[in-house]
């Protein structure tokens, strides 16, 4: 059996060569079927089948009729012509600009292959080529990955750390989720998950006798095959119902003050803002009524409940994606201090079970097959999500993580193996911005809106048309990615385009070619799953098996938070947070009124919220237009829910 990896799964390749087919991965439990259209006819007619250069661009050169961008036709031309175009481009750029001039941020989910994981590859060449400016964080996770190692530890150990599915159906008596665990976020991982286990670790609690309380503008993001409890709370409130649900336990006695004085710092301060010793308002069920629109006997209630059981509580990734997002991760933290539990087997807090698959994963953790990709001399960067602020404002100044930092002038925006266009939380700003470089280049397979909005687009191939090594952390397998079809037309995978452009030569190769690379990766990787206890095979083990299952390993139990000083342990005051550099983060967790909210002076002109979350058939925009995809619209439109009331007002 020859196999390939997408983030929505592993797949096995049946078929024949001439016609092949793609099918899940057997023994997997809840497969997702996006994957599966990936060699579909409809995927194949929007690729990019030739290098194309803008026509503007190519007759007047770099920075020409650079508003004309997504407006304007391309001109095929040769790859030797194209490459040309790159290299001489790069050079100009570097000599009149430096090197302070290229942003080469590739944000992006990419490849599920680690070789061919081509954001990997673009640092890589432009690391050997001196520097570039890069991003950091995530769209996902901007403001929680900030802020956690500030509180409690990183967001990677936070997440890979989490208390096991196992666990939770073992020991979990109430768990109690803000934001839900959606399912079709649970399907997919980075790397491309064996193994679906959401849905039937949900079951096994629920079969336990697990109750689950949902809270959340939506009902339909938990589903445990049986019956559950749904609190509607207003978009963009939860801060507020979390601040009442500890005023409640502080009221009626029932904080762990042995847990708290043992491993956190600056309860005393946050609870002087908790009580309204410090401004005058106390956080009263009562008072986060009328801001959540949540009845103040439910929060009561729930309080004492979560008290009396051994309680998990989740938070969705997307929380924190709003104005004052690192509150709620800073607030369910700290409530979990409160009760105590961390630490303790179903107890405690998650951060995003629900948000991919491998959050809850019990298999052995270890970094798995990874390109090195040099040094970066640059210092400067920027937070993924300001790329239209960075172009828009070149010299301006930003804060980020409690210092002060400048935008740099960018001339060439490189980017392959993403979309910014449909990442971007303002798409007609984005559109401005990106009128401003002097050129931008761009690897794709499809004519995306950003290949659309290119200078120079270089057609790339897809997963199904290369080999690589397919992994996710906690995912339980290493996959020999097998190439499935030749690649299309005239495409070139990411490594072979960048062998191409001159500057880099020995230093980005170092005199392999991509079956070197891979070679060399995994074995570098074998080491490092030995010490999670993780025997790996030889290279040529692994191409003759197809497939690697370790699914058998678990990842040990951690108990660092509770058996942690409070110099290393939970922290309900971060000390980076109280300086006067970062006005934005007051010391304690607290409710700051959102942009956008329905208790907003503005409801009367927008009476409406739009809950905008990840869809239920294709990851971000990928394979929107495959039959999986088209399926679930109407007239190629997605589908818009609304409450039956606000429906009949209207």
């Amino acid at each position: 059996m020859r196999y390939t990896a997408a983030h929505w799964g592993i797949y096995e390749i049946a078929g024949t060569d001439a016609a092949p087919r793609l099918q899940a991965l057997s023994g997997d439990p809840d497969p997702s079927p996006i994957g599966l259209f990936q060699l579909h006819d409809d995927v194949t007619a929007l690729r990019v089948r030739r290098p194309a250069v803008r026509r503007s661009w190519l007759e007047g050169g770099p920075g020409n009729a650079t508003a004309q961008r997504g407006g304007e036709d391309f001109v095929e031309v040769e790859w030797e012509q194209a490459a040309a175009l790159v290299a001489t481009e790069i050079s100009r750029v570097r000599q009149a600009h430096g090197n302070s001039a290229i942003f080469a941020g590739s944000y992006g989910w990419s490849s599920a292959g680690r070789f061919h994981h081509v954001p990997g590859l673009v640092h890589r060449f432009f690391n050997a080529i001196g520097s570039f400016v890069r991003h950091t964080d995530s769209y996902s996770l901007g403001a929680g990955r900030v802020v956690l190692p500030h509180i409690v530890g990183s967001l990677e150990d936070m997440t890979s750390g989490a208390t096991s599915r196992q666990v939770m159906a073992q020991a979990t008596d109430l768990f109690v989720t803000f934001g839900g665990v959606p399912a079709k976020n649970a399907r997919v991982s980075a790397g491309g998950p064996g193994s679906h286990r959401v849905r039937e670790a949900l079951q096994a609690m629920a079969r336990r006798g697990t109750r689950f309380v949902n809270i959340g503008p939506v009902r339909d993001n938990l589903e445990t095959g049986a019956a559950h409890e749904w609190v509607q709370i207003r978009p963009n409130t939860d801060t507020a119902m979390m601040l009442a649900l500890a005023f409640e336990l502080h009221r009626s006695g029932k904080v762990d003050t042995v847990f708290l004085a043992r491993c956190t710092v600056g309860y005393e301060r946050f609870l002087a803002y908790l009580t309204g010793a410090s401004d005058g308002i106390a956080k009263t069920p009562e008072w986060a009524s009328g801001i959540t629109g949540v009845a103040a006997a439910t929060m009561v209630q729930l309080a004492s409940d979560m008290a009396a059981h051994r309680t998990m509580l989740n938070i969705a990734w997307a929380l924190q994606r709003a104005s004052h997002g690192e509150q709620p991760f800073w607030m369910l933290i700290t409530l979990a201090a409160m009760l105590g539990q961390i630490g303790v087997p179903g107890g405690g807090f998650g951060l995003g079970y629900g948000a991919m698959n491998s959050v809850g994963s019990a298999h052995a953790r270890f970094a798995g097959p990874t390109l090195p990709q040099g040094e970066n001399l640059m210092r400067n960067f920027i937070p993924v999500a300001r790329i239209a602020d960075m172009l828009l404002n070149p010299g301006g100044r930003f804060t980020y993580n409690g210092g002060i930092h400048a935008y740099p002038d960018i001339r060439l925006v490189y980017w392959a193996g993403g979309n910014p266009f449909h990442h971007h939380q303002d798409l007609n700003r984005l559109q401005r911005a990106w009128a401003k470089p002097d050129t931008i280049v761009v690897h794709e397979q499809f004519w995306t809106p950003t290949a659309k909005r290119a200078d120079i687009v270089l057609p790339a191939t897809t997963a199904m048309e290369r080999r690589d090594i397919g992994y996710a952390s906690l995912g339980g397998y290493m996959v020999a990615m097998d190439q499935v079809t030749r690649p299309l037309a005239e495409s070139r995978d990411g490594y072979s385009i960048f062998t191409e452009r001159r500057g880099a030569g020995e230093r980005f190769t170092e005199g392999r070619d991509a079956d070197g690379w891979l070679r060399r990766m995994y074995e570098d990787c074998i080491p490092r799953a030995a010490r999670a206890g993780v025997t790996l095979p030889s290279y040529d083990v692994l191409q003759q098996a197809g497939i690697i299952d370790y699914t058998e390993v678990a990842a040990p139990t951690r108990r660092r938070i509770r058996s942690s000083p409070p110099s290393a342990g939970s922290r309900s005051s971060p000390k980076r947070s109280q300086g006067s550099a970062c006005p934005i983060a007051p010391a304690p967790p607290v409710w700051r009124e959102p942009a956008e909210w329905l208790g907003a002076a503005a409801t009367a002109r927008f009476p409406l919220h739009m809950i905008s979350d990840q869809p239920s058939r294709r990851l971000h925009s990928q394979l929107d237009h495959r039959p999986h995809s088209q399926a679930g619209k109407t007239h190629g439109r997605e589908r818009v829910t609304i409450s039956p009331a606000d429906a009949a007002a209207r």
